[in-house]
């Protein structure tokens, strides 16, 4: 949900090419490099600490986006601020995002088994997590990275290899993968569960 077109947002805050970062980087590609880096080192030191007794919660999630891009936002980690849609899709309001996590970790992450039955229970609920992550869309930027990377998370503990996102890279799954996102605003999860299935 990262890839293509930027972000739009509200009134309040100039929709710039590179936005605001530490190491005050003004070119796109310098940019991307950085990010991309960032989610990579997270990606391993994660993956080197993960374990039968680690808790995918709203703490893990944020904490997920804080190790990845720390040393580029200042916003990492935290909750955006302004509200942002892309392609013509609105994702939730800032003002609701609180109320919008607190539920997505009572609901959802709370129920979280510890050992999955089947193949086809990860596979559901892997879909069920990283759907409603795309839907809420927490941060200001890097909200498909950090969901793609807690998805590969989770079926590294179950006991998996990570989950093969660059069959997406074609226009035609990058629509349903969209398509996906918004039916789980719905509460119907079963394009995204085909999704995580195809990328299994």
């Amino acid at each position: 949900m990262d890839a293509g077109k930027k972000y739009h947002v509200n009134p309040n805050e100039d929709d710039h090419e590179v936005l605001p970062n530490k190491l005050k980087l003004t070119h796109k590609k310098d940019v991307e490099k950085e990010e991309a880096k960032g989610f990579i080192d997270a990606s391993i030191e994660l993956t080197l600490e993960l374990n039968a007794t680690t808790k995918f919660d709203n703490d893990y999630i944020m904490a997920i986006h804080e190790k990845s891009l720390q040393h580029l936002y200042t916003f990492a980690g935290k909750l955006r601020t302004v509200n942002i849609s892309k392609g013509g899709f609105m994702f939730p309001a800032a003002q609701y995002l609180p109320e919008a996590m607190l539920a997505f970790q009572k609901d959802i992450l709370n129920k979280l088994p510890d050992v999955y039955s089947s193949e086809k229970e990860l596979i559901e609920t892997v879909a069920i997590v990283h759907g409603e992550l795309l839907y809420i869309h927490p941060f200001r930027e890097g909200n498909g990275r950090t969901a793609r990377l807690l998805a590969n998370l989770m079926v590294y503990k179950a006991g998996f290899d990570r989950l093969k996102f660059e069959k997406l890279d074609n226009e035609e799954m990058l629509k349903k993968y969209i398509e996906a996102v918004q039916k789980v605003g719905l509460k119907q999860y079963q394009t995204m569960i085909d999704i995580i299935s195809f990328v299994f």
